[in-house]
């Protein structure tokens, strides 16, 4: 429970408009929610800015609706990454309301109510087509944690001409997120053109000696652009994630 919802619960208590026994238990209820197949941590948002996120590979599509119902019980928005066929069917029966975007395989349950404005800009980049899944897992992701994305598609190296047509959009981005299976060279070039975070999430596209994304992250690991970090093979969630998270902190400290 943070300072503000502790604040207003005693004011409810003084007021009168919540009796000592409902705030009891208020006040004692776990940090943690423990089912049979999961220990779910409830005061994620608290302690991070945003709530514990399901990962659903792996998973029964049961195991999978029991977290978000439990999640979404504690009055936390339900967000879910790598959701297959099965699973996704399955909740779309248990949660119609939710937002579901199969390219990305993402599911998105949110707290009812306004939500407020995206600040920011997250701009995503893909090296190729192929790459699109893991650039929109990344998109779906920066969108649900509160920042404006926008994506520019297929401009990988092979064609140098077509991310320098891009500059001025590149350049109104507060942090970019550059997605690139075979050599992995795109966010180098990337990173030389912009003053903002790069964000290098390797794909696991290309052929044999790509080595299933490991080529292009070592590429990206020992880029020669300053402002290039790298995510894991694939990891468009994580890179998602660290924008946003980006975002916040500048957002929060930004002139008013």
């Amino acid at each position: 429970m943070t300072s503000d919802e502790l604040q207003q619960l005693l004011e409810g208590v003084r007021t009168g408009t919540v009796g000592v026994a409902e705030a009891t238990t208020r006040l004692g209820q776990s940090s943690v929610a423990e089912l049979s197949f999961a220990t779910l941590d409830l005061d994620r948002r608290q302690r991070c800015g945003f709530p514990e996120v399901v990962f659903a590979e792996g998973k029964t599509a049961e195991w999978v609706e029991g977290a978000v119902r439990r999640l979404a019980e504690a009055g936390q928005d339900c967000f879910v990454t790598r959701v297959n066929v099965v699973q996704a069917e399955h909740l779309a029966v248990h949660f119609p309301q939710a937002e579901q975007d199969r390219l990305a395989r993402t599911f998105w349950l949110p707290i009812p109510g306004a939500r407020p404005a995206p600040v920011g800009k997250v701009m995503v980049v893909t090296a190729g087509t192929s790459d699109l899944p893991v650039a929109q897992e990344a998109l779906v992701t920066a969108r649900v944690m509160g920042a404006a994305v926008e994506m520019i598609v297929d401009v990988g190296v092979a064609g140098l001409h077509r991310i320098l047509r891009q500059r001025e959009r590149l350049a109104s981005a507060d942090v970019v997120i550059v997605v690139a299976g075979m050599d992995g060279a795109l966010p180098s070039v990337v990173g030389g053109l912009v003053d903002c975070p790069v964000i290098a999430c390797p794909t696991s596209i290309g052929y044999g000696a790509s080595f299933g994304g490991v080529a292009a992250l070592l590429t990206m690991l020992n880029s020669c652009s300053a402002g290039v970090c790298a995510v894991n093979i694939d990891a468009g969630f994580k890179a998602g994630y660290v924008a946003a998270r980006f975002i916040k902190r500048l957002s929060s400290h930004s002139p008013r």
